[in-house]
């Protein structure tokens, strides 16, 4: 295999003695645990968004609580992925981190609801660094072939948080403050701290470079503006108002601006070059199409028990379990399976099946569909979702150059966080259209209109598997770029 370029005036990489098994999983989990408090915060403060809201005086605004969060790490996803290419992971990470820490405190102490937008904002900014930094990392490390299986470990973790967030959410809302869903982020990101700090050390390269101020600037306003669309619209403004038309047309001029600048910068922001290959094109638009059937489980399969079934909330979120484990377990199988074989495409072909299989099946609910039954089709859903995410990432990380890897591992799970921003926001305006007025609304009438919904999904999972039959298999790297704790080579320090 060859080895991978380098920028001109750059040391060359050289190569390095594996990392120890031991060294690996403490390194493994101090930067899942950065990621775990993102997942956590975001899950526990829904759960605990209506009490937050009757505290600050603002109930009306309550979903900003949400939308600044997101706004601030869909922003900033991108810039740390290439910022990290730059000027070394860990110290990026270390950055993220802190900030994030820094704003939970702030916004557990809040006294506005000024001041709390203000700091989810911020701490927004903090988490879009954790999930593309840490992968990253764990890409520098650990050989491609390795990699599926700690990217399955990691979704098992990404599944237990989701589940325990909202439980959480309820024990601090009932039995102390709602402040506690930010300050719980304190001493688990000083855990993660300690670990990176002490356990991780990546050698650093200080490679030449300009600043693509004006591609950054423009990337930014464009995902924003795309994030207000799937909050706003069909909610806070129609969908055809002139709010939401005026950000569409935004967005086509900045993405038009963007691609001109990008082709002329000389270290551009998201390099275009990534999606020349058609592994990268591919595997951006699978990561799209399962964050919208992720979407389409998570969000209304609670609907169905909770409206149609009458179950209660905890019930619903205990019957939610199977859609989370499968998805857990779908990566851990897929990654194993990978490790073992070396081949990667049947992954996410044998998920898109799977995924519009499951959706195809919820469209079958009814009002005496035993509650049961339906976590069985959304674990169909589940699985596929497992196949398809992890190797997908898997395969775009494998098939790009390592100079480039924090860009493209920011691009894969950006554009999975867009596909379930925007796919929930795009499947709440089905269900809300195919709802009658408010007094109207029986079993029947949400059966009717969660029926609407997956077969608007059902397109999505056609046009992922579209996309997965078009990826090709490549070899996978049997080595690592870098061995965490290994200070054998003399390079540079601090990355």
């Amino acid at each position: 295999m060859p080895n991978p370029k380098t920028r001109a005036g750059a040391p060359p990489i050289t190569p390095r003695r594996p990392i120890t098994p031991r060294r690996l999983v403490v390194v493994f989990v101090g930067l899942q645990i950065g990621m775990i408090v993102s997942t956590l915060d975001g899950t526990i403060v829904a759960t605990a968004l209506p009490t937050i809201a009757r505290d600050v005086g603002a109930e009306a605004q309550r979903s900003w609580v949400i939308t600044a969060y997101l706004l601030g790490q869909v922003a900033t996803m991108p810039l740390y992925g290439k910022l990290g290419d730059l000027y070394g992971r860990k110290r990026l990470y270390l950055f993220a981190i802190c900030l994030f820490m820094v704003a939970s405190m702030l916004c557990g102490s809040a006294g506005s609801f000024g001041a709390l937008i203000a700091f989810r904002a911020l701490q927004g900014v903090g988490a879009g660094g954790l999930g593309p930094l840490a992968m990253a990392v764990l890409a520098d490390i650990v050989p491609t072939r390795q990699l599926g299986r700690w990217l399955g470990y990691q979704g098992a973790l990404f599944a237990i948080a989701s589940l325990i967030g909202p439980f959480a959410g309820g024990v601090f809302v009932d039995t102390l403050s709602w402040r506690w869903a930010f300050y719980i982020n304190l001493p688990l990101a000083l855990g993660s701290i300690a670990i990176v700090m002490s356990a991780l050390s990546l050698p650093y390269r200080r490679i030449p470079h300009s600043i693509d101020v004006r591609g950054a600037a423009l990337l930014t306003s464009t995902l924003v503006c795309v994030v207000l669309i799937a909050s706003l619209g069909g909610d806070t403004l129609p969908w055809f108002s002139a709010g939401i038309v005026g950000l569409a047309v935004a967005i086509a001029v900045q993405v038009a601006c963007f691609v001109h600048i990008e082709r002329r910068a000389r270290e551009p922001v998201v390099p275009l070059g990534l999606f020349s290959d058609s592994i990268a094109r591919v595997t951006s638009g699978t990561n799209f199409t399962s964050g919208v059937l992720f979407a389409s489980g998570i969000y209304f399969l609670p609907v169905f028990w909770q409206q149609a079934g009458g179950i209660s909330p905890t019930q619903s979120g205990l019957l939610l379990i199977p859609f989370m484990f499968t998805t857990a377990g779908a990566t851990l199988v897929a990654g194993s399976m990978v490790e073992r074989t070396g081949r990667y495409r049947v992954w996410p072909i044998a998920g898109s099946v799977l995924m519009a299989l499951g959706v195809m099946l919820l469209t079958t609910l009814a009002v005496d569909t035993p509650p049961l039954l339906a976590a069985g089709f959304g674990a169909v859903l589940g699985t596929g979702v497992g196949f398809v995410m992890q190797t997908s990432l898997l395969a775009f990380q494998n098939s790009i150059d390592h100079r480039d890897l924090g860009v493209a591992t920011s691009t894969a799970l950006l554009s999975r966080i867009l596909g379930s921003t925007m796919g929930a926001a795009l499947l709440s305006a089905v269900l809300e259209a195919r709802l009658p007025a408010e007094g109207a609304r029986d079993p029947d009438a949400y059966v009717h209109a969660l029926r609407g919904v997956y077969l608007a999904a059902i397109p999505i999972g056609i046009v992922a598997l579209l996309l997965a039959v078009r990826l090709k298999e490549r070899p996978l790297r049997d080595d690592a770029r870098f061995a965490a704790g290994d200070a054998a080579t003399p390079l540079a320090s601090g990355a």
